[in-house]
């Protein structure tokens, strides 16, 4: 079935257009993911389905409140706060103990359970607020000179230590908070392009894109809180990277500051002048300048949408028939496939709002455009998906999947609330390597986790896919043991060494931070290395943007 929706055009070549700005974005509490409103307690027969399996009461403990957590002092000198408002104002460097503790990091589940145990909690020394792009450079020039280590900050949803407070060897740290940058200030619709500011959230992006009648499309799980900056610089992929690439496919220019000077990036959409530098600060995270602004493919708000989801007798079978679809050109706007182990835990969940059962394996499609492309693309992939062994399940499934496709970080923080150990982690890797890779990690945290006394059940779907291979999105989900920091941390070296063993990539997109720094330079080797610290030599000489993350 198809939704519909009409869609207003711009007929001007470029305009600037956001009177009165977005709307206004909150921000996520400190101690877990999202706004309090997001989270839900859990239902009496997932509780039940804890205590049944992990042996768990069931009951959360009670968490601080954010007032009664310490922080170290602030090692901002008044000689260097002065120095910094001098270039921003006042008002925009804060020492306050919130603005602190809501930048004291991002949001993997070690972050969150280092936020709930107690002791005092690591934080930048203060937080500045730059309101442009000359305001960035300034400060970054300022710190290079001071010797204070910056940590760019958009929406704070890293989930790989990417925004971890770090010193570097230097006695202060900020976080720059980059949401003042808020601006969509120029769209071409001819071109197809809109150039955004970096602190943009993906929801603030689309609202000022819809009044053109635009849209970006990238929707990753992060979308309601991440930012526009943070998408480019850590190579984002969202759930509709199948219709419409991954983020860095659609970046057209870059504006980077950095400690050297500014760069802008990108004169055309394709080029033969050299190597291609938007490729080098794509995934930078924030270690060889910090994004300003970027200029990005977009395209008309899609009239329709079209809704189908799958079943499949094993994984196998499900994983063939999607490599059939998107080597066939006929991808649909969103593909994924759960595994067996996914589909039954999908379904506990359903059951709670009344979803029908289903067995084997659960794929989900959607298909946007124009009505008359959707219901093309739709009856191409229908045929390719039945003959390869699917059979159709209505678009239920397909549209509970989109209704709830932002909320699993909140369910992941209940389970922590009552003693689950709840993460996920992402790899990829070729169609032919695909079933090796699920496997060996597969073992490697089954076997990791069971001994140090917790079993756990792992999970695995395929969240995104190419004409050459797959991502693989686990989760992992068990008994927290009595150090469930220490816990997890060797589960992820587990699995962290049999993705580089089996040949996948260390991170598909959920970035390097400091957590996937140690396999680095499996992925790049020991030249690849060198190469990103001369670059580093050059636009950072003394190293102060996000120490300790990406370069090993």
């Amino acid at each position: 079935m198809v939704d519909t929706q009409a869609a207003a055009t711009s007929t001007d070549s470029a305009v600037v257009a956001n009177p009165g700005g977005p709307q206004a974005r909150p921000s996520m509490v400190w101690d877990a993911w999202g706004s309090p409103a997001g989270h839900k307690p859990l239902s009496e027969q997932i509780r039940g389905l804890l205590t049944q399996v992990f042996g768990v009461s069931g009951e959360p403990v009670a968490r601080r409140d954010e007032g009664d957590v310490p922080l170290p002092a602030s090692a901002l000198t008044a000689e260097h706060r002065a120095g910094l408002a001098a270039l921003v104002g006042a008002e925009r460097v804060s020492t306050d103990h919130r603005d602190r503790l809501l930048r004291s990091g991002g949001k993997s589940t070690p972050d969150l359970l280092r936020r709930r145990s107690e002791g005092p909690q690591d934080a930048p020394d203060a937080v500045v607020f730059p309101g442009d792009h000359a305001q960035v450079a300034a400060l970054l020039e300022y710190c290079s000179a001071a010797g204070i280590a910056v940590v760019p900050f958009g929406g704070g949803t890293s989930v790989v230590g990417g925004l971890d407070p770090a010193r570097g060897g230097f006695d202060t740290v900020i976080a720059l908070d980059l949401n003042r940058l808020d601006a969509l200030t120029e769209v071409d619709p001819i071109s197809g392009t809109a150039t955004l500011g970096a602190g943009l959230s993906g929801p603030q992006a689309e609202e000022l894109l819809a009044r053109q009648g635009l849209s970006i499309g990238h929707f990753p799980q992060s979308f309601e809180y991440a930012t526009i900056g943070g998408f480019a610089a850590t190579r984002s992929s969202g759930q509709a990277s199948a219709g419409y690439g991954r983020f860095d496919d659609m970046i057209q220019r870059l504006t980077i500051a950095t400690p050297a000077g500014t760069l802008e990036l990108g004169r055309a959409p394709a080029s033969a002048a050299g190597p291609d530098l938007r490729e080098l600060f794509s995934g930078s995270e924030g270690t060889l300048g910090i994004i300003t602004a970027v200029t990005l493919r977009v395209h008309p708000v899609p009239e329709a949408t079209g809704y189908q989801a799958w079943s499949f007798p094993d994984f196998a079978t499900g994983a063939t028939a999607l490599r059939t679809v998107i080597q066939a050109g006929a991808a649909p706007t969103v593909m994924r496939l759960s595994d067996e182990a996914e589909t039954g835990l999908n379904l506990a969940r359903a059951g709670d709002i009344g979803g029908a059962a289903v067995g084997g394996c659960l794929a989900v499609t959607t298909f946007e455009g124009t009505a008359a492309h959707v219901a093309a693309r739709s009856a191409e992939a229908t045929a390719l998906l039945t003959a390869a062994g699917g059979t159709a399940l209505g678009e239920t499934p397909a549209r509970e999947w989109e209704h709830g496709r932002f909320a699993a970080p909140y369910l992941r923080d209940s389970l922590l609330d009552v003693g689950v150990l709840c993460e996920t982690l992402e790899t990829a890797t070729t169609w032919a390597n695909l079933a090796n890779l699920k496997a060996k990690v597969t073992a490697a945290l089954t076997d990791s986790l069971t001994a140090q006394g917790t079993p756990a059940l792992v999970m695995c779907h395929i969240s995104h896919t190419y004409p050459t291979g797959a991502s693989l999105y686990f989760t992992i989900v068990g008994k927290q043991a009595e150090d469930p920091i220490a816990q997890w941390a060797i589960a992820k070296r587990a699995a962290g060494d049999a993705i580089v063993a089996a040949g996948g990539t260390i991170t598909h997109h959920h970035a390097v931070g400091a957590d996937h720094r140690p396999w680095m330079t499996d992925e790049i080797g020991d030249l690849g290395v060198r190469v990103l610290r001369a670059v580093k030599q050059a636009v950072d000489p003394a190293g102060i943007l996000n120490p300790g993350k990406l370069i090993p």
